[in-house]
C-alpha cells in the first residue's frame, strides 16, 4: 500500500468511525444530547469532505492506486453504515429504509466486483443518479444527526423527508445498475 496523502484520509475516515460511534455512547453527564448530536455532525462532515478531498488529491498529485480505488468506496459505506445504524439505534431513521440503503450498497459493490472480473466494470460505473442519491443521503444523514431545528428550518423533518428520497433514489439507482449489468448476468 502506498502510504501517501488519498490513501492516509482514507484510513483516518474508517479511524474515525469509532470516535464517531462512540460520541453517542458517552453519557449525559460527560456530553449533553445536543453536544453529542453537534461532535457526531461535525465527525460526519468531516469524514463526508475527506472524502471528498481524497478523490480529488489522489487525481490532481497523480497518486492513484488500486489499493486507493478498493478502500476508498469501503469506508464510505462503513462510514454510512455506522451512521444509518446509529440513527436507526436513536429512532431518527427507520430501520427498513437503512437496510434498503445497506443493502443496495452491499450487492452494487458485489455487482461491480463480478463485473469487474469480466472486465466490464466501466459498464456500472457510478452515474449521475447515484451522485444525486449520495447528495441527498449525505445531508439527510447531517440533518439527522444534528436533530435539531435551526431558526425556523424544521431539521429533523426536511432530514426525514431526504431520508426517504435517499432510500426511493437508492431502489432506482439499484434497478438502474442492475438493468445495465442485465446482459452479462442472463448470458452467464
Amino acid at each position: 500500500m502506498n502510504w501517501n496523502i488519498p490513501n492516509i484520509l482514507t484510513w483516518l475516515r474508517i479511524l474515525m468511525i469509532p470516535l464517531f460511534v462512540g460520541v453517542f455512547y458517552c453519557p449525559e453527564s460527560a456530553l449533553p444530547e445536543q453536544t453529542r448530536n453537534l461532535y457526531a455532525t461535525l465527525i460526519f462532515a468531516f469524514a463526508a469532505i475527506t472524502d471528498w478531498l481524497d478523490g480529488y488529491l489522489a487525481r490532481a498529485l497523480n497518486q492513484t492506486s488500486s489499493f486507493g480505488a478498493f478502500l476508498d468506496p469501503v469506508a464510505d459505506k462503513l462510514m454510512v453504515a455506522a451512521a444509518l445504524i446509529v440513527l436507526v439505534e436513536f429512532d431518527r431513521v427507520g430501520a427498513v429504509v437503512a437496510l434498503i440503503i445497506i443493502g443496495r450498497e452491499i450487492a452494487i459493490s458485489a455487482l461491480r466486483e463480478w463485473m469487474a472480473g469480466l472486465g466490464q466494470r466501466q459498464s456500472v460505473a457510478v452515474a449521475f443518479l447515484g451522485k444525486i442519491k449520495t447528495a441527498s443521503q449525505m445531508i439527510a444523514i447531517l440533518f439527522l444527526l444534528y436533530y435539531k431545528p435551526i431558526a425556523t428550518l424544521d431539521v429533523p423533518r426536511i432530514g426525514g423527508w431526504l431520508m426517504y428520497l435517499a432510500a426511493f433514489l437508492t431502489l432506482l439507482s439499484m434497478a438502474y445498475y442492475l438493468k445495465l449489468a442485465w446482459p452479462q448476468m442472463r448470458d452467464r
